[in-house]
């Protein structure tokens, strides 16, 4: 009896650790490559995000231009947020959404400069956290 339990005991824990790890798997905190296209036209950007019970933070990298997340937000593993830059005097803002699945993510952002709405996709990777 004592060996039964004692198995059913590993099993639950067994259980509970790997819906933790289900659950933490597609927290999209951490460092992310992606590559948007616009027609032909591919280019990569490094994304910075925080998480903190849904609420987004980070910042976006595109070539030298870092910019902060604005509007994040996660939940039920889809991904929003919004980045406002200013080029040559004209307001522009980009609004991305996507599907995180594990360490990938796909979707695709609309951004708006001065009126005109240009629409792209992405699909980006988690790169992997170094180990000291």
């Amino acid at each position: 009896m004592k060996k039964l339990a004692l198995v059913a005991f590993l099993l639950g824990l067994f259980g509970l650790v790997s819906a933790v790890n289900a659950a933490d798997k597609d927290d999209p905190a951490g460092t992310w490559t992606i590559r948007s296209k616009i027609g032909t036209k591919a280019y990569d950007q490094t994304l910075k995000i925080e998480n903190k019970d849904g609420t987004i933070t980070g910042t976006i990298t595109s070539g030298q231009k870092v910019t902060k997340i604005e509007d994040g937000k996660f939940k039920d593993g889809e991904l929003t947020f919004t980045v406002t830059i200013a080029a040559k005097d004209v307001k522009v803002t980009a609004k991305y959404t996507g599907k995180v699945d594990g360490d990938t993510v796909k979707g695709s952002s609309t951004t708006d400069y001065g009126g005109k709405e240009f629409k792209s996709d992405f699909e980006g990777k988690r790169e992997k956290a170094k180990k000291e």
